[in-house]
């Protein structure tokens, strides 16, 4: 298979290369020039990826679900922003689990499991290597999409093979890609989400490093709110300001983030980000760190921007926080997953029924303030393991080892008629990531408190801290 600009041969003529559209002429005297008087710049022999020793292992699981069955895990494809600029690429989920491999230079990247034998697999990886600095090969300065001179240096096979432990070929070699595909098949998905709902030592200390830069990117907020709050797109600010912390300590954002201030944080999946703050209103900020190997975190804290909640905004945070508290109380080995949202919704039912807004507890009419689940699987994915079968995940039990979030919400939309006045336009979402013990659940995210009253002593220090 030829992938665009590259050439079976390994040269890359002009005609293949992804060159800008007045790009000029290259002379034959200047593509000699070019490829002579290079230095070696090979990669450090002891480099290795991060996950290279938990790899092999999860390669070893995902061959025995498919025996005698060649397995396809592409990393994925660049997609085109606008023009001639492609969005940040990342690998698949799947394939940076499989390999370790979580760089940008992994795009058209394939990992094949080539049956060995009765039972086991060779793993193969098919890379786009570094291009040769030869004459006639024009990709390393004149490629605007690949090349080494415009989007940095690739390894080339050894390098990768070094880094990886596994076998690697040319993309070129890889030929027509039949077999069960990850792209395509769901069995096949549905498998490799399946092995990674319970992580790996390894994995919870990713996952910890994560919620760890997260909980750096909440004070570094909430550090700016006085330059939010004199700014008119200050949910930009917030948004602005974490993502300078993600990416400084990570990958970025593991998802979009959502700083919501005022009505806007009824909106479950607000991403604008487009609104002022005010001071007498609540900042609800979902946001979650992406570490280098590709683990992130998700949590969301409310926040009184003013530093203290009014009468109103606590009663409606604290049923939401002791929605929250039953949820976590109800996580342990064996429970059903369903179990800790269904906790979660009997405390918001019960709320919601003592405030007069709803005749009584009973039913589902509760959902019209909440709208969505409790939590959801945690890890290389921020919804993880999405794929996996219903009676694996959702309608399955919880195991030692998996990776959750627990976030019940209130969303009391501005011009919902069924609510008293004052409470139309609050949304509240508390969200923490907790790992299940052999004795129930540990909180990743505990260094971010909690309470009303842990939250107001939280921002006033670092609120007093900036001034």
């Amino acid at each position: 298979m030829t992938e665009p600009g590259t050439h079976p041969t390994g040269t890359h003529p002009a005609s293949t290369l992804n060159t800008g559209s007045h790009d000029l002429a290259v002379s034959a005297e200047l593509s000699r020039f070019m490829a002579a008087s290079w230095a070696p710049s090979a990669l450090p022999d002891s480099t290795r990826v991060a996950a290279h020793a938990v790899t092999p292992a999860r390669r070893a699981r995902l061959s025995a679900r498919f025996p005698g069955e060649r397995l396809i895990i592409p990393a994925g494809e660049l997609t085109v922003r606008s023009n001639d600029c492609d969005h940040r690429f990342r690998p698949h989920s799947a394939y940076a689990w499989l390999t370790g491999l979580t760089g940008e230079d992994q795009a058209g990247g394939v990992l094949v499991m080539e049956p060995a034998g009765p039972h086991g697999h060779e793993a193969v990886l098919h890379l786009r290597p570094r291009s040769p600095r030869v004459d006639g090969d024009e990709e390393f300065y004149r490629d605007r999409r690949y090349g080494e001179f415009w989007v940095g240096r690739r390894p080339d096979l050894a390098e990768a093979e070094r880094l990886t432990g596994i076998h690697c070929a040319h993309l070129d070699t890889l030929g027509s890609p039949t077999g069960r595909n990850a792209a395509s098949d769901p069995e096949l998905a549905a498998a490799l989400s399946e092995l990674r709902l319970v992580k790996d030592a390894w994995e919870v200390e990713q996952l910890q490093l994560a919620v760890d830069h997260t909980t750096a990117g909440f004070e570094d907020v909430v550090r700016a709110l006085p330059r939010a709050l004199a700014h008119p797109r200050g949910e930009r600010w917030i948004e602005g300001i974490f993502g300078l912390r993600a990416r400084a300590e990570g990958n970025g954002t593991g998802y979009e983030t959502i700083a919501a201030s005022g009505a806007h944080a009824c909106v479950l999946h607000w991403i604008r980000n487009d609104g002022r703050l005010h001071r007498d209103e609540l900042l609800l900020l979902d946001a979650g760190v992406e570490t280098d190997s590709l683990y992130t975190a998700d949590i969301t804290r409310t926040l009184p921007l003013s530093g203290r909640f009014s009468p109103v905004q606590r009663r409606v945070y604290e049923l939401v926080l002791a929605a929250q508290e039953a949820g976590i109380a109800a996580l342990r080995p064996g429970a059903r997953f369903r179990d800790f949202h269904r906790a979660a919704m009997r405390v918001v039912a019960e709320g919601l029924a003592d405030w007069g807004v709803l005749k009584d507890a009973e039913g589902d009419l509760h959902r019209r303030y909440t709208l969505c689940g409790s939590g959801h699987m945690l890890g290389l994915d921020v919804h993880d393991c999405a794929q996996a079968r219903a009676g694996t995940y959702l309608d399955g039990v919880l195991e030692e080892g998996q990776v959750l979030t627990v976030e019940p919400g209130l969303y009391l939309q501005p011009d919902d008629e069924t609510l008293p006045a004052e409470l139309r336009g609050i949304g509240v979402r508390i969200e923490d990531d907790l790992v299940i013990t052999a004795e129930g659940a540990r909180l990743l995210s505990g260094a971010l408190p909690r309470t009303v009253a842990g939250v107001e002593e939280w921002m006033g220090a670092l609120l007093d801290g900036h001034s």
